[in-house]
């Protein structure tokens, strides 16, 4: 394989593109996280590293005086809380990392007590507490490796897990115990396993009373779950990495939910487990008893069971069921304003907030996750339903929402905003296409009191996006451009650059996520993100229209391609595609399945075969293999289905894969090479030694962009 090589940044010269988003985690670093707001009001607490290339995350404090001037200072830094020493993650946080896409350092995580004046976090497998008002922290000396530490709703104690065991420990580390103790290997305490914290995005697996006298912890056993061997073929003198992983038709854990009081003494919560084996929720507030959300194999129904605390028996609230799946939401459930049920649920065609019996938004707003529960009103996340005035490609918006006045926005201007809100005061984050990174706004009854500084890197490329709806099923759309290109230029060759399944939204209203794909642009491409059938943000029918048929999320792509060519400068004899996961899924179908509109594609960590992929994920859209064998030979890359196209020619395409991915495992692109060799078709492959489904290696990132256009140039016969 041909490459291209670029000679080393030196200190007179500026970074390459590639070079720079590599060392700056895609400009996130330096950027402010993870903010927690105190119920007083007085602070906000978040991480942030010291420059737009520093990896370690320090812990902030922003300082609220009421009628004084906002006063930023350091709580916790970990270059002095080790000494100096490199941090060294234990195996499980490094798991835990891979799941939530986590590549940095320091203090990455922390969580607080209820009133915001005492943060718990880990560093190389030890625990530490910072306590807030006074500015100071220190290590409480614990066996380890702690993982996932919290403090109590009072601040008194430390909650944590070492060895799979839960352990609890004073603030001031004093009177260290176990609570709960696993039987033997298989069995952890207070972790959520593999399935939850990849596809179900519950990342914890304990919850503190808000009275802090005892916890909800599960209990996971994953004897069930089928062994694979994931081995670094570079390292032949390293064993194999041995790890349970629950493929589609296979066994999952076995998740118990037990509460644990202070001594020890536990009570099993009790529901139908055999019906509804996933949980997929837990919420314990103040307003009422403990909420699970618990769901079927198939997630077609699930029910929200409140908790009784002195028997451990579970009552339903509400139960709901969906002939395709019910969606998981990020804050839901919970207990509102009045005591009601808070969920997001689909109603009449739309995604709406529901409190109790009442649905308080409609089908102008599509909801999408529950931010706030506050005293009169619900903060939630939104975008324009399919009942909206009016277009808003890509944004997202920040509400609040009360049975008394509606939806009120928040947010302003377009864009992707957040918030993180306790009482009157939010921090309220925004991204514009228009302008690199995010701005942390701190809000005080609606106005702003103060900016959360931001040491985030200024990219070397300005994207210059186009957000636009495309074909008659009114498609979203970017399309990106060469910088400099002016009309008269003649037709670009085209790379369509999705990712295009399920909770991957590519089209959005901000700056920074165009940044790759505008720099293939100033390649000499058209680029098109399109996010078809199948992604978030639009309805509920246009995520589930890929019910048992992954076939909508390539027409889409299609549809979308030939629309556009009548506005923009398209050359469609010169069509290539690139995806990374799903999107390299979809990059491998496009060029097997449709060669006469595309050319060439260069597929990252494919899912070449659905047999091969996760339960919750996979089973949610396709069923089993057990029972639905016809479906899964339909959507897979390596039957006759997948390998055979209508009609033209074979077309070449680049296959790229970590080998030490443990989500997509290079299974995957090894059985597809196989195929692709069997099937007489050209392809290359190009093996990356040691990466998981992430790629944060500075050297590995940067060159594996550099070799995605020397393949494109050479496959499309794109000079220069």
């Amino acid at each position: 394989m041909t490459s291209t090589r670029q000679q080393p940044a030196t200190p007179q010269a500026p970074l390459s593109f590639p070079r720079q988003l590599a060392r700056t985690q895609r400009f996130t670093l330096g950027a402010p996280r993870g903010f927690s707001v105190s119920p007083d009001g007085e602070r906000v607490v978040f991480v942030r590293s010291g420059s737009g290339s520093d990896r370690s995350h320090r812990l902030w404090v922003l300082d609220l005086p009421p009628g004084g001037t906002p006063v930023e200072r350091l709580a916790a830094d970990p270059a002095a809380l080790l000494a100096g020493a490199e941090e060294e993650l234990p195996p499980q946080e490094r798991a835990r990392r891979e799941r939530s896409r986590e590549g940095s350092g320091g203090i990455v995580t922390y969580a607080v007590d209820g009133a915001v004046e005492l943060a718990a976090f880990a560093l190389s497998g030890r625990l530490f507490a910072a306590e807030l008002r006074a500015g100071t922290a220190r290590e409480l000396e614990v066996p380890g490796p702690v993982l996932d530490p919290r403090p109590s709703p009072d601040g008194r104690l430390v909650a944590y897990v070492a060895e799979g065991a839960l352990r609890v420990v004073g603030a001031d580390g004093s009177g260290d115990r176990e609570l709960a103790v696993p039987e033997d290997g298989h069995v952890s305490y207070g972790l959520a396993e593999f399935i939850a914290s990849e596809e179900m995005g519950r990342d914890r697996g304990y919850w503190w009373s808000p009275s802090a006298d005892r916890l909800l912890v599960a209990r996971v056993d994953d004897r069930p779950v089928r062994r694979w061997w994931i081995a670094d073929p570079a390292h032949p003198e390293r064993e194999p990495q041995r790890v349970g992983y629950p493929a589609a038709g296979t066994a999952n854990a076995e998740v118990r939910l037990f509460l644990v009081d202070l001594d020890g003494a536990r009570t099993e919560v009790l529901w139908d487990r055999e019906r509804y084996p996933y949980l997929a929720r837990v919420h314990w507030s103040a307003a009422g008893a403990p909420l699970l959300l618990v769901q079927t194999r198939e997630q077609r129904e699930q029910a929200f069971l409140a908790v009784d605390v002195e028997s451990g028996t579970t009552s339903t609230v509400r139960a709901e069921a969906d002939p395709a799946w019910l969606e998981l939401h990020r804050g839901a459930p919970a207990w509102g304003p009045g005591g009601g049920l808070v969920r997001i649920t689909d109603e009449s065609g739309a995604r709406v907030l529901a409190v109790g019996d009442d649905a308080w938004t409609g089908a102008d707003l599509h909801v999408r996750a529950v931010l706030d529960v506050g005293a009169d009103d619900v903060l939630v996340s939104a975008s324009a339903g399919e009942a909206a005035a009016g277009p808003e490609t890509g944004e997202i918006h920040v509400y609040r929402v009360s049975a008394a006045k509606g939806a009120r926005r928040l947010s302003e201007g377009v864009g992707v905003h957040a918030a993180v809100r306790c009482g009157a005061v939010a921090v309220l984050v925004s991204a514009r296409p228009g302008e690199p990174g995010s701005v942390a706004r701190v809000l005080r009854d609606g106005e702003q009191v103060a900016v959360v500084a931001s040491s985030a890197q200024r990219p070397v490329v300005s994207a210059r996006v186009r957000l636009t709806e495309a074909g008659a099923r009114r498609i979203p759309c970017a399309v990106l451009l060469p910088t400099g290109y002016e009309e008269g230029d003649g037709p670009l060759p085209v790379l369509m650059d999705p990712y295009g399944g399920p909770h991957g939204q590519r089209v959005v209203a901000a700056h920074n996520p165009y940044l790759t794909s505008q720099w293939f642009a100033d390649q000499g491409f058209a680029v098109i993100v399109a996010d078809g059938r199948g992604m978030p943000g639009r309805s509920p029918a246009w995520e589930k229209a890929i019910l048992r048929d992954l076939t909508p999320t390539l027409d889409d792509q299609v549809e979308a391609l030939l629309a556009l060519a009548g506005r923009f400068p398209l050359d469609l004899d010169r069509v290539a595609v690139r995806g990374w996961s799903y999107g390299g899924y979809l990059a491998a179908r496009a060029v097997l399945q449709r060669p006469d509109v595309f050319h060439a594609a260069v597929v990252g960590a494919p899912v070449a075969d659905w047999r091969l992929y996760d339960t919750h994920y996979t089973e949610r859209y396709l069923g089993t293999p057990q029972d639905d064998p016809e479906v899964y030979a339909a959507q897979s890359l390596l039957t006759d289905d997948g390998l055979t196209a209508p009609e033209g020619p074979a077309r070449p395409m680049m296959i790229v894969h970590g080998l030490a991915d443990d989500n997509v495992v290079v299974a995957h692109a090894l059985r597809l090479s196989s195929a692709l060799l069997a099937a007489g078709r050209p392809h290359e492959v190009l093996p990356l030694s040691g990466v998981t489904h992430m790629t944060p290696q500075e050297q590995v990132a940067e060159n594996l962009l550099l070799l995605q256009v020397d393949f494109l140039k050479r496959a499309l016969a794109v000079a220069g």
